[in-house]
């Protein structure tokens, strides 16, 4: 199996891109898994859909089945949420995305869930863990890179739902923390780093609900050797600032102390790179087994004008199946 260390996994999607190879990779969050394998030599475990790219054919669900979540005492979600305060208060974070896992039962499969979901970037591996993300990480094309950080998230069904999270002053505030932290970053790896678009809106299904999300689109100019450096890049990029917080260095350190679990590849990254282009998205809306039950991880921003119990709500509405 084509799984990698820190070092020999960056080294390795560096040699693939050089070549030009068409890959699958998959980075965990803190970079110490990676997975990268050429297109064609996947094993038949494997299934993934970045933008019109995909393995497999997908097909709706046709059966009833069940779905319940477990979410973590709002307590216990307390205990964490206040220590981030107080890291924020102490100057150490201005943003730090918490999250957890939850406990959920369903009669589904990883794989029905994966097939039948519906979502712009989607992965199943080897019945582990599926993801079927709203959030695209990074795409090169043509010399051009770009990014899309996602933040702020409202139930559609809200009265003047675009309005209010529009308006949000703390939703404002942590997208343009999150929109500063990406431009700063691709300026580590590219030139003529450009805002091309502020805080759009997209609409999701979560479940029997519709979602709005806030996002924004992000350009800059890469030198024509970039194929050879894919790994480079992305070692420079990751974790992902929307999943992390900002400063990206101190709020990670937070985040090992104040999370209850090891996030493992939820809120890593994957992607294709088909040889001349590439494709990729944050690992989100993630479901795992571990010793044969499954746990959702979920989470959001927390600002210093955060309201816990929305928070905590926020995590849990999360927790959904997009069918």
């Amino acid at each position: 199996m084509p799984y990698y260390k820190y070092f020999e996994g960056i080294k390795t999607i560096n040699d693939l891109g050089a070549s030009k190879i068409p890959f699958l990779f998959i980075i965990s969050y803190d970079k110490q898994n990676i997975f990268a394998s050429r297109l064609d030599q996947l094993d038949n475990d494997i299934f993934y859909k970045l933008d019109t790219q995909r393995n497999f054919v997908s097909t709706p669900l046709q059966k009833p089945y069940y779905f319940t979540k477990n979410p973590i005492d709002f307590k216990i979600y307390k205990q964490s949420f206040d220590k981030v305060i107080e890291e924020i208060k102490s100057g150490n974070t201005y943003l730090l995305n918490l999250t957890f896992r939850t406990p959920i039962e369903t009669d589904l499969s990883l794989y029905e869930i994966f097939n039948a979901s519906r979502a712009k970037y989607k992965l199943y591996f080897e019945d582990k863990f599926i993801c079927f993300s709203p959030e695209k990480f990074i795409e090169i094309k043509n010399d051009t890179i770009s990014t899309y950080p996602m933040k702020g998230t409202i139930d559609a069904s809200l009265p003047n739902a675009k309005e209010q999270i529009m308006s949000n002053v703390k939703e404002a505030s942590e997208h343009i923390m999150i929109v500063d932290l990406m431009r700063n970053d691709l300026g580590m790896v590219a030139n003529d780093i450009k805002v091309e678009k502020f805080r759009y809106i997209d609409s999701i299904k979560a479940g029997e609900e519709k979602l709005i999300q806030v996002s924004s689109h992000i350009t800059g100019k890469m030198q024509s050797n970039w194929h050879s450096q894919i790994g480079d890049i992305f070692d420079s990029l990751t974790p992902a600032g929307s999943i992390s917080g900002t400063p990206k260095k101190s709020t990670i350190d937070i985040i090992e102390k104040v999370e209850d679990y090891n996030r493992g590849w939820y809120t890593g990254i994957f992607g294709i790179y088909d040889g001349s282009s590439l494709h990729s998205a944050v690992i989100i809306r993630y479901i795992e087994k571990e010793n044969g039950k499954l746990y959702y991880k979920s989470g959001g921003g927390i600002t210093l004008d955060s309201d816990c119990k929305s928070e905590y709500e926020e995590m849990s509405r999360k927790v959904y199946l997009p069918f």
